[in-house]
């Protein structure tokens, strides 16, 4: 029994062997293109995500304080409105926006807080 067995596996792996299978026809070899488009960081959005402020904004919808699409529709981007904001990041603040009052953030240097209300108000659709 056994060797009727391995004479059919025989048979099998040789008669196999003659088959035409070549790869190449079947699957093409040409790589795919394709289009990574990669968006990078601004230095503003780099400095937000390192801050504390996503605990209470967010690029498109409202958390505890306005979504920073909202911010960047009510204040044109000129040196008034941004020497404006970044005080009001610096030193905090209520009443705009609502009563829940913003926290200042006096250990941030001025100069970082410029840059990530440029990159805010640079959402304006």
């Amino acid at each position: 029994m056994k060797i009727k067995y391995l004479i059919i596996t025989i048979a099998l792996v040789t008669l196999s062997s003659f088959a035409k299978f070549n790869s190449a026809e079947k699957y093409s070899t040409t790589p795919i293109k394709s289009e990574v488009i990669v968006q990078q960081q601004s230095e503003g959005e780099k400095l937000i995500a390192k801050s504390d402020c996503i605990g209470c904004h967010n690029k498109d919808k409202k958390v505890v304080g306005p979504a920073y699409s909202d911010i960047a529709k009510k204040y044109p981007s000129n040196n008034k409105n941004i020497d404006y904001l970044v005080g009001k990041v610096i030193a905090g603040g209520s009443g705009v926006w609502g009563t829940v009052p913003m926290l200042g953030h006096p250990t941030y240097k001025k100069e970082d807080v410029k840059t990530m209300v440029k990159y805010i108000l640079s959402l304006k659709k």
